[in-house]
């Protein structure tokens, strides 16, 4: 299961998904583009590997790396939580 992270103001969704067994988070992020597609990148926590990157600048990938490590503390522990929603009302 994915969960809300983060949107953007142009509309790039972030979400995460609850932890692995093995420790590890998804963490994906999907901006829509003008041709009714998107541009759609993954990062797996908390190694930061970066995988199936498309659409996006290099300026745009290095803008999210800083954001997702930014923000990465908080990533993980709301993966444990079962979304940022859950771990709000806990």
């Amino acid at each position: 299961m994915m969960y809300p992270f983060l949107t953007l103001n142009d509309d790039t969704e972030i979400t995460h998904s609850e932890m692995k067994i093995d420790g590890k988070v998804k963490v994906y992020i999907e901006t829509p583009d003008d041709l009714g597609g998107f541009h759609n990148a993954t990062c797996w926590l908390p190694d930061y590997k970066w995988e199936d990157i498309e659409g996006y600048s290099e300026t745009e990938i290095n803008y999210f790396k800083q954001l997702i490590r930014n923000n990465a503390h908080l990533i993980i522990e709301f993966s444990k939580e079962g979304g940022i929603l859950n771990a709000a009302f806990c």
